[in-house]
């Protein structure tokens, strides 16, 4: 895993987790990131991580509307 330095105002110093924890969670809402590696870059376990992406907006399970849609005429 590659490792990169994230320079953030002095004012967030004290949110650096919850700054880690939401770019965990976009990337891993983007695709980019399966849960287990959001989870380990987030420095938590996988079931820990599964409770936190709802914080920031994140569909644990990210199902597209489109694909809802289409589910629902075939009901």
């Amino acid at each position: 895993m590659a490792t990169i330095t994230l320079q953030i105002p002095d004012s967030l110093d004290e949110y650096q987790n919850d700054t880690v924890r939401f770019i965990a969670a976009k990337l891993y809402e983007s695709g980019k990131l399966s849960l287990g590696q959001a989870a380990t870059m987030a420095g938590l376990s996988k079931r820990t991580f599964a409770e936190l992406p709802g914080d920031y907006g994140v569909f644990l399970h990210n199902y597209p509307v489109s694909e809802i849609l289409s589910d629902a005429e075939r009901i």
